[in-house]
């Protein structure tokens, strides 16, 4: 790296003579001089901080040992390389100033070859570190950036995939499709939202549904439940997939009860602008294959006639009521108290006993 020429250089010595001698020397560098110690603190921490200082050691006052202390141990200061001037040569003189921090000596007389290398080896190392530091700065800044992006794609994908899908493609690079004998899945739609859609402002109808499926996810977390998709104004979860849950039935039923609950009580509590809507809740257990669809906009669905059966609970459902299966019934009967809806004809499928969990549940 070439030196800087506008590198500040502070001479500090006491016999103006040595200074006359550095000063012409050094020509072309910005140059300052101090005669004393008390002097050249003042200008070491000044606005004007030097990039190498050349300090005597034998002055009167504080000494040159006294002012590369006070230089060192100071945050502003120590990272400022310091030369020491001496006619003095004994070994255990230049150990001291190595030890309190010096980073080379320059030996009266002066030998004009040997302290213009040494000053411009110590304005390289110093520009060089200067350097170092600065892509330091700009790694650590880089680095700040990436780990924001990496979060906000770990959200980006968490919205997307269940956490434990997200894992095996990170750890593997790929997840394989599995069948699932024992999980249940929820439909929830909202009533008559087609004819109210065309009287509210997209924008205005964007955030309600917004909000209220922002709601739903938080639900589902909270039952460890797995929001798979939202279509329109239909909302799908799932339970005991991809992680299996014995308890899969209860945990979705308990996350239709608080679905229903806050619909009642966002009703109760619309404030201005606000609209109102009903939903219907449908479930349904059984097994299930659970993947990955797509290889570009890939989401992760689940299929099977456990899916398609639990849709047709919610179609053939009534308003902020859960219908569900004789299946989910089986399995979470002695748990809630439920009404029998009778025999319903489900496409593909043909007569299934249903059943609608009782209104004393949704508080």
């Amino acid at each position: 790296m070439d030196v800087n020429p506008q590198a500040k250089i502070l001479i500090v010595d006491d016999a103006p003579e040595n200074i006359d001698i550095l000063q012409n020397l050094l020509q072309g560098f910005k140059l300052s001089v101090a005669l004393n110690g008390e002097k050249a603190l003042k200008l070491a921490f000044g606005n004007n901080k030097p990039d190498l200082i050349l300090l005597d050691i034998m002055m009167p006052g504080i000494d040159g040992y006294e002012v590369i202390r006070r230089l060192k141990s100071d945050e502003i200061t120590k990272g400022i390389p310091v030369i020491f001037i001496t006619a003095l040569s004994e070994a255990t003189d230049e150990t001291k100033g190595f030890a309190l921090g010096a980073a080379d000596y320059i030996s009266k007389p002066f030998q004009p070859d040997v302290v213009r290398a040494r000053v411009l080896t110590q304005l390289v190392l110093q520009a060089n570190k200067s350097e170092l530091m600065r892509l330091n700065a700009k790694l650590i800044e880089n680095n700040k950036i990436i780990e924001a992006e990496r979060k906000r794609a770990d959200e980006l994908l968490n919205n997307i995939l269940p956490e434990q899908v997200i894992k095996d493609l990170k750890e593997k690079g790929s997840t394989e499709p599995m069948l699932y004998q024992n999980a249940s899945v929820l439909f929830l739609d909202i009533v008559g939202f087609s004819k109210l859609a065309s009287k509210i402002q997209p924008r205005k109808l964007i955030d309600e549904l917004n909000e209220i499926f922002s709601k739903f996810d938080s639900i589902t977390d909270i039952y460890n439940c797995e929001r798979i998709k939202t279509i329109g104004d239909s909302y799908m979860a799932v339970c005991g997939v991809p992680e299996q849950n014995e308890k899969h039935a209860q945990l979705l039923m308990g996350a239709a009860i608080d679905f229903l609950s806050y619909i009642k009580d966002r009703n109760s509590e619309l404030s201005e602008g606000q609209h109102k809507f009903e939903i219907r809740i449908g479930m349904n257990s059984g097994p299930l294959v659970g993947g990955i669809v797509g290889t570009k906009k890939f989401i992760y669905d689940v299929f099977g006639d456990t899916v398609n059966i639990a849709s047709r609970m919610e179609s053939h459902g009534e308003p902020m009521r859960i219908m569900v299966s004789e299946n989910t019934y089986n399995l979470i009967g002695q748990t809630y108290s439920f009404e029998e809806r009778g025999i319903v004809q489900v496409k593909n499928i043909g007569d299934m006993r249903t059943y609608f969990l009782r209104n004393k549940y949704i508080l």
